[in-house]
């Protein structure tokens, strides 16, 4: 399966499952390795802390 990363909208928020990372650890919009987490009913969110790409995990 091929996943596009390519003109990703950074106002979504993005699920593991349907969109994996490109490269491990990393933002896949800015290749930044620093992220916000949070948990939130059941449920771990990542923010990049560069650009705000938003995934669940």
């Amino acid at each position: 399966m091929t996943h596009n990363y390519e003109n990703l909208d950074l106002s979504k928020t993005y699920d593991y499952n349907e969109l994996p990372d490109k490269k491990a650890g990393r933002c896949d919009n800015c290749n930044n390795s620093h992220f916000k987490s949070t948990v939130s009913e059941g449920k771990f969110l990542r923010e990049c802390s560069k650009c705000g790409m938003k995934k669940q995990i």
